[in-house]
């Protein structure tokens, strides 16, 4: 990850998620937090895709969890930083769940992987009995 900083005139907005309807507050967050950035329509479309698959995985494979999303600056550089946290069950195999097709639920299996897709950068910390936390930086 880069080692951007949070813009301290845009503060960080956090969103607890827990039911279904939390997860289009995730996406509208997404949305405003990329128009603060200056996104384009499209970059703020994958920024705001993004958001709900990680969201929908918080709610339902971590049991629910929070999001933290902020506007953040590397030099002359903006974009949008996005963490959402769990404390579910973890992910015993990552590399797997990062491949296209693989799923544990009702989907398609492209959630991970669309998701860091559009996005800048993506990391993922999550293992068995321990949660995850998944953080992406989209740029402008």
């Amino acid at each position: 990850m880069t080692p951007a900083i949070a813009d301290p005139t845009r503060p960080v907005v956090r969103v607890d998620i827990t039911e279904n309807e939390d997860v289009v507050v995730v996406r509208q967050r997404a949305r405003e937090q990329g128009r603060r950035a200056g996104f384009s329509l499209l970059e703020i479309t994958k920024l705001v895709t993004a958001a709900s698959e990680l969201a929908r995985n918080t709610l339902e494979h971590g049991g629910g969890g929070y999001a933290e999303l902020e506007v953040c600056i590397d030099g002359i550089r903006r974009g949008v930083r996005m963490r959402f946290v769990d404390e579910g069950p973890g992910i015993s195999d990552v590399e797997q769940a990062m491949r296209d097709g693989f799923t544990t639920g009702k989907g398609l299996g492209l959630g991970l992987g669309g998701s860091r897709r559009l996005v800048s950068e993506f990391a993922i910390d999550s293992a068995p009995g321990s949660g995850t936390r998944v953080t992406v930086v989209r740029w402008k």
